[in-house]
This record gives structure tokens, C-alpha cells and sequence, in this order.
């Protein structure tokens, strides 16, 4: 005999078919539904158009300017606030020798201005040196700039002449080979050398 299902199971399969054909029709809507999201509002369109999140090199770089600009203000600032601070260091220091001048006496004085500490370069001959450095480096730069000016000058000299000599033309209008084998002739003789 065959293996019967009761009632109960027959009707729940009927109710499963009828449920599972339900569930692809659901399926088959939400495979229909396009994926991104609901896009954007008109506003939030509008909005988009009109930032300023875009690239602009002009910008970038006068940003860049600006920074920098801003670094060396900073930069003098600073060093003019340490040069007045040396400044009043070197007036309350000079005050003092002064005061001590007049309670010494000027023999007292004399002998500390007249004592320079070698050991410490003075800030004039600092300059000095870095202006003459600077001077020097100069001199030799123009040197060599016009060292290299001659130099292009003279080969294009040489290479405008050979260019005069390569387009002779015979009373016939035919090229003049003396100087094109002459030219070939030094091309070799420069080829072997090397």
C-alpha cells in the first residue's frame, strides 16, 4: 500500500504552494526596484551646484602665497623682538658700566672699553664676510654664464658657416659636393678619433 499524507499535510503543501508563488511575485517587485537610492531633491540639486568644493589651481595657489607670506611676517616679527630685546640687554648693560664709571672712577671704564673680546666677532664684520662671500659667489656665476654664452655663440657661428657652405648651388642650381664631402670626410675623421 502507498504511503498516504493526511489531509492536514495536503492542504498545508496547497497552502505552501500558494504562499511560495506569493513570495516570488514579491521577490520579482523588489528585484524590480532600481538600486542608488531615491536620488536628490531639486534643492539639494541646486544646493550641489553652487559650493565652492571644486578645484581651482589660481586658488590653491594664492592660498599657498598667502601661507607663506604669513610665515615670514611671523618670522620678522620674531626676529625684530629678539633684536630689541639684545637692544635692552645692551642699554642695561652699558647703564651699568656707567654707574660703575662714576663710582670707580674713569680708569675703571676706560680699561672695559678699551678691552674687546676677540673671541666674539663683531656683527659688522659678520655681515662683511657673508657680503663678500655672497659677492665672490656672484662673480664666479657671471663667470661661468658668460664662459657658456661664448661657447653657444661660437658653435652656432660654426654651424651657420657650414650651413652657408651645404647650400651653395652651382650656376645650374645643383648642390656644390666639395663642401658635402668635406663634411663627411670630418665626420668620419671625428667618428675614428673617439
Amino acid at each position: 500500500m502507498k504511503h498516504q499524507k493526511p489531509r492536514d499535510e495536503e492542504n498545508r503543501g496547497k497552502n505552501n504552494d500558494s504562499n511560495s508563488i506569493k513570495m516570488n511575485n514579491n521577490n520579482m517587485k523588489k528585484k524590480k526596484k532600481r538600486l542608488g537610492g531615491g536620488g536628490l531633491s531639486l534643492e539639494a540639486f541646486a544646493n550641489a551646484k553652487t559650493k565652492g568644493d571644486f578645484y581651482n589651481p589660481s586658488l590653491i595657489k594664492m592660498q599657498k602665497e598667502f601661507y607663506k607670506n604669513a610665515k615670514h611676517v611671523k618670522k620678522y616679527k620674531k626676529l625684530l623682538k629678539q633684536q630689541s630685546q639684545q637692544h635692552d640687554i645692551s642699554s642695561v648693560i652699558r647703564s651699568v658700566e656707567d654707574e660703575n664709571e662714576t663710582e670707580d672712577g674713569s680708569r675703571m671704564g676706560m680699561n672695559k672699553q678699551n678691552k674687546k673680546n676677540p673671541g666674539i666677532p663683531s656683527l659688522k664684520e659678520m655681515y662683511d664676510k657673508k657680503h663678500e662671500k655672497k659677492e665672490k659667489e656672484r662673480i664666479e656665476m657671471q663667470a661661468v654664464l658668460q664662459a657658456k654664452k661664448e661657447e653657444r655663440e661660437k658653435a652656432e657661428a660654426r654651424r651657420k658657416a657650414a650651413r652657408e657652405k651645404m647650400f651653395k648651388k652651382t650656376r645650374a642650381g645643383q648642390p656644390v659636393m666639395k663642401y658635402r664631402i668635406e663634411h663627411l670626410l670630418e665626420t668620419i675623421q671625428n667618428s675614428a678619433k673617439n
